[in-house]
């Protein structure tokens, strides 16, 4: 008699999005942004550009305040957290494991030269938002459209 099996519909995209992942890794040098890298989970993060500021966002679910670190360049912002595994219960047979936890670093490239002395970070449900106040020249800075010859 076989047993009863979940239907995972997405099963095979699954697989095909990870093997995505290592091709973009080997091409790039880096991850595609929420994925899995090394067994660590790689926070996703969105990075939008204000007229005065750059504002970097980042989804950090299971870290706590205490273990988050953010630094700030003129040009990155880097991120390094640890994420504490729970004690494993022995007794409990698991079925499947996807929740990851490790330390984790992840530099991101502004868009914009920044004020490293005037950023503010603010975190929340495990949610960072981080502040960059963008230097004079950048804020002055604007697009100029080039003729191609």
């Amino acid at each position: 008699m076989s047993s009863l099996q979940r239907w995972e519909p997405f099963q095979g995209l699954m697989r095909a999005q990870r093997d995505l992942d290592r091709l973009f890794e080997g091409f790039f040098g880096r991850p595609m942004l929420g994925w899995e890298e090394e067994g660590v989970r790689v926070p996703p993060v969105d990075v939008a550009e204000a007229e005065k500021e750059v504002i970097v966002t980042a989804e950090l679910p299971g870290v706590h305040q205490k273990d988050l670190e953010v630094e700030a360049l003129p040009e990155s912002l880097t991120l390094r957290a640890e994420v504490s595994r729970e004690d494993e219960k022995q007794e409990e047979a698991y079925h499947r494991r996807e929740r990851v936890w490790g330390r984790f670093e992840r530099s991101i490239p502004l868009p914009a030269e920044v004020i490293t002395d005037q950023v503010k970070a603010t975190f929340k449900d495990g949610l960072l938002e981080v502040r960059l106040p963008k230097t004079e020249q950048a804020k002055a800075a604007t697009p100029r459209r080039i003729k191609i010859d």
